[in-house]
């Protein structure tokens, strides 16, 4: 399991823009994780799946609400992961209105979930390999702080907290 000094898994995640512009396609766009990682502090929360109750309800508002503190804070990106498709997670986006705060990337066959070893087995559920909750600070590539959720909860991973670690 990834832990702290540890660095990012070379995946490449997906994202879904909304509008054409610096010269990226609507997409869904490949996201090489150590080039959008280097050289940069990124506040990166991960969420069991896109509209579910807890993520659409407190996970990603908290990001957004927070947004502009976190960069006061010195965090350059938000990101948020989930284990769907770039279309659930572009659709989720605009749902959650993030647009400009928190980059909604799709980790859609679980590959950065799977090499960080923060899976969650939802098969009896009907929702398959997911990732776990949780969330981390990153800086050039490498995790400063990790705040992983225990089964069913939502303590750690929060907004609030990656503020004070930020702040720390």
């Amino acid at each position: 399991m990834i832990k702290v000094g540890d660095t990012l898994p070379a995946v490449k995640l997906m994202e879904y823009v909304e509008v054409e512009g610096n010269g990226c396609s609507m997409g869904p766009n490949a996201v090489d994780v150590a080039q959008a990682s280097a050289g940069k502090t990124i506040g990166l929360f991960a969420v069991p799946g896109a509209f579910t109750p807890t993520c659409s309800a407190q996970h990603v508002p908290g990001y957004v609400e927070k947004f502009a503190e976190l960069k006061a804070a010195g965090v350059d990106e938000i990101w948020c992961l989930s284990v769907n498709d770039a279309f659930v997670m572009g659709a989720w986006a605009r749902d959650q209105k993030t647009d400009g705060k928190v980059r909604m990337l799709a980790d859609g066959d679980a590959a950065f979930a799977q090499a960080t070893g923060l899976t969650l087995d939802l098969n009896g559920k009907g929702l398959g390999l997911r990732s776990n909750r949780y969330s981390m600070l990153v800086k050039d590539g490498k995790v400063v702080s990790l705040n992983i959720e225990g089964p069913g909860k939502f303590e750690v991973s929060d907004a609030n907290t990656l503020l004070e670690q930020t702040k720390a």
